[in-house]
């Protein structure tokens, strides 16, 4: 095990610290600056430079891309603590991202799939890596940590709140779009300029890392050579991520099979029923685990509509104008971002004001569901103001200002719980059961996106309510069954 640093900051936080804030903070810029042009270049027409997909198939492609680069945070987190360690999974993961970034901007769709491959791949490397850096920085007693984290994540939003802006602008801006016919060069290309942004975002991100590596010198080594590699478990692992895939794309490509997407809900509901009424506490906090993680399931399935459902509202049933400034839909993806870095402070003295007032998880659950469904159902009469023409911006402003508002009720909160209800020896295992709930939502949101239609205002409307209420119904039922979570979970609040 890494030896805490010693070495500190001005501020009082250890050294590494900062090299991991702006690592994160261009590959987060990276990641949100193409997700934020990922279903809008799908279906653009072939014309206009996009791919020309229909919604379904672009919905389809962006929830199993935004599964899979959850998913592989599993074995890419397997592989780092027992191979490799962190240090050199960030290292890799940093150069394949930059790759896959570059491969987006070539104009062909066979490197189109492959680009998103390689993200996928890069970012499985990456992700829970550079997390577990900066816990490695701390001791487990130490009294910065929280504030270390909470620096770390205010970098996570500020990269993805100047990413869409610059990706966005290169993309769909009338202004970039002149400029290249004036250079001589096809304006439906800017796609793929915006996409080349965000590679260069992951490569000063990786030119920051390199350079800055002596600070983290200390922490992230891989095993020593007297430590026996786990080479069945990894190909276990990897089986086990090959085939729920394998699962999930059959479930996409034939109908016979796409009563499988009921599973993602059913089967961890039957896992925390089997669980919870065994007397074990180790079997209880188990159960506890399993219905936060399907709480979280349920909201990034609406939450992660972002990239894709308000994605093509905004660009195809908004004005994209302010003040009568024209600005690229795209833009949108940066609200919910801007609210994190603006009400995350507010919610971390709000909890500190409470202390041992403030109400337990299970609580927090429920007002971060209760924030979602509202989200959605705010969008019901701008659906139905659609008929008459494009809608004001501020409809979407809303939605993201009452989810980033359930967010924070819920993200930090469920990551806390679970490290908090996991035994010490499964502590890996609980926060892979976290990532897979993320990536099955992330999965869901793709299969719900695929029913959003932008020409018939009565069926959008309902497309936003019917979601709605199904929000509403799963968080009646975690208010019934709060009492007996607070049970499962014994003295954990």
């Amino acid at each position: 095990m890494s030896t805490p640093t010693t070495t500190a900051t001005p501020p009082g936080q250890p050294a590494g610290l900062y090299p991991l804030f702006f690592t994160e903070l261009w590959e987060r810029f990276s990641y949100y600056g193409m997700r934020a042009l990922l279903t809008l270049f799908m279906v653009a027409p072939v014309v206009a430079g996009g791919l020309g997909y229909d919604v379904k198939r672009a919905a389809m492609i962006y929830g199993t891309y935004t599964m899979t680069v959850y998913m592989l945070s599993i074995p890419g987190g397997f592989f780092a603590d027992n191979f490799i360690g962190a240090r050199r999974s960030v290292l890799i993961g940093s150069i394949i991202i930059a790759c896959g970034h570059f491969t987006l901007a070539l104009r062909s769709e066979t490197m189109f799939f492959l680009g998103l491959v390689l993200i996928a791949l890069g970012t499985g490397f990456l992700k829970p890596n550079i997390s577990a850096l900066v816990g490695s920085l701390y001791a487990q007693s130490d009294s910065r940590r929280d504030a270390g984290f909470s620096i770390f994540y205010t970098g996570i939003n500020i990269g993805a709140f100047i990413a869409p802006l610059v990706t966005g602008w290169l993309a769909q801006s009338e202004t970039f779009k002149s400029w290249l016919t004036q250079w001589g060069l096809d304006p439906t290309h800017s796609w793929h300029w915006g996409f080349a942004a965000a590679g260069i975002g992951m490569t000063i991100g990786l030119i920051v890392y390199v350079a800055t590596g002596k600070r983290l010198a200390h922490v992230g080594h891989a095993p020593g050579p007297e430590v026996k590699r786990p080479w069945g478990k990894l190909v276990l692992v990897l089986l086990g991520a090959a085939a729920l895939f394998g699962l999930v794309r059959l479930s996409d490509t034939n109908p016979k099979f796409a009563w499988i997407t009921y599973g993602y809900v059913i089967v961890p509901v039957l896992a925390v029923i089997w669980f919870g009424l065994r007397n074990a506490e180790g079997s209880r906090h188990l159960a506890a685990i399993l219905v936060f993680s399907l709480c979280a399931l349920v909201f990034w399935a609406i939450f992660e509509q972002a990239g894709s459902t308000i994605a093509l509202f905004g660009d195809q049933l908004t004005r994209c104008e302010l003040l009568g400034y024209k600005f690229p839909s795209a833009w949108f993806q940066s609200v919910n971002s801007l609210f994190v870095i603006a009400l995350a402070p507010v919610f971390a003295w709000l909890w500190l004001r409470l202390g041992d007032r403030q109400p337990g998880s299970p609580i927090k659950f429920v007002v971060g569901l209760v924030f979602l469904g509202l989200s959605f159902v705010l969008m019901v009469p701008a659906a139905k103001l659609t008929a008459a023409g494009k809608v004001s911006p501020f409809w979407i402003v809303g939605l993201f200002l009452l989810q980033t508002l359930g967010e924070l009720c819920l993200s930090p909160v469920g990551l806390s719980t679970m490290t908090k209800l996991a035994p010490n020896h499964l502590i890996g295992l609980v926060l892979g059961i976290w990532f897979l709930a993320a990536a099955l939502g992330n999965k869901l949101s793709g299969v719900l996106a695929g029913e959003f239609t932008s020409t018939n205002p009565a069926e959008l409307a309902n497309f936003f309510l019917h979601q709605a209420l199904w929000v509403g119904a799963f968080t009646v039922v975690l208010i019934a069954v709060a009492p007996w979570l607070k049970k499962l979970m014994g003295g954990v609040r």
